[in-house]
């Protein structure tokens, strides 16, 4: 196979890195995908930073078993923790999700007040308000962590009067802090950006780190000149390592498409 139509490998701690597959299979429709959905141990964000490490290394290794071009770490958590030494490890290019956030959201910000929601190793990581330094200094920075946001997604509760007074108790604070964008960070998060967009009201921009992300991807592909933009079918493959069936339901869901099949693994 061409180096060109080799696959875009992606993973994630379970579903949520189907937001970013969706943006890929949108943004990069002749690109073959392969994603990893680590569902047996999901959630990553309130594990040690050295089993996340651990984990996404594991991941990673996986992933190479199928000659992928590149590799994007969908999960914040991971990108968060194990970036560097995903990098120091492999050759293999591999993109993280959190400083495309970081810049969409300076970007976007009028009041240079940001706020980020994401798992607690996420936040206790700091990594966007790292990110955002070195970006624009003169942002300020609030984060909360929100740990019920992805069990709730992973059970499909999207909406409703339970998860709206979740996301309000979780919200409040930055509400608080007069922010005018909010980082979505995790990739669970956007499937619940309805009810977060009502809490925060119509003068917050949602920030969805996964669509930047794949603006990041495609830039990347063009410099190695290993975009694929031929007009050819691209083959998407889902692997993941607990519960084939759900993933299946809920994540067409996610995709707003059918899938076709779903492999459960045990890659370890």
């Amino acid at each position: 196979m061409s180096a060109v139509r080799k696959p875009i490998g992606v993973f994630d701690s379970g579903i949520g890195g189907l937001t970013l597959v969706k943006a890929l299979v949108e943004e990069l429709p002749s690109e073959s995908v392969v994603y990893f959905g680590d569902t047996a141990r999901v959630p990553y964000g309130t594990k040690s930073k050295s089993t996340i490490v651990r984990f996404s290394l594991e991941n990673v290794e996986f992933l190479l078993r199928f000659d992928v071009k590149c590799i994007v770490v969908a999960c914040n958590t991971s990108s968060s923790w194990a970036l560097p030494t995903l990098r120091k490890y492999f050759k293999v290019p591999i993109i993280g999700v959190i400083r495309p956030g970081a810049m969409a959201a300076t970007r976007r910000t009028r009041n240079k007040r940001v706020g980020v929601i994401g798992t607690r190793a996420t936040v206790e990581s700091r990594a966007y308000e790292t990110a955002i330094a070195r970006i624009d200094p003169a942002v300020t920075v609030s984060s909360q962590s929100c740990p019920l946001f992805v069990p709730l997604v992973e059970s499909g509760w999207l909406n409703g009067s339970v998860c709206r007074m979740i996301t309000e108790q979780y919200l409040d604070p930055l509400k608080q802090q007069g922010i005018d964008a909010l980082i979505l960070g995790c990739t669970h998060y956007p499937l619940l950006a309805s009810t977060i967009g009502q809490v925060m009201g119509e003068g917050v921009a949602l920030i969805d780190s996964a669509k930047e992300t794949v603006a990041e991807v495609r830039g990347m592909l063009m410099g190695e000149d290993l975009l694929c933009d031929q007009h050819v079918k691209p083959r998407y493959q889902f692997f993941v390592t607990d519960e084939a069936d759900h993933f299946t339901q809920l994540g067409e869901q996610f995709l707003g498409r059918s899938i076709r099949s779903v492999e459960r693994v045990n890659h370890r």
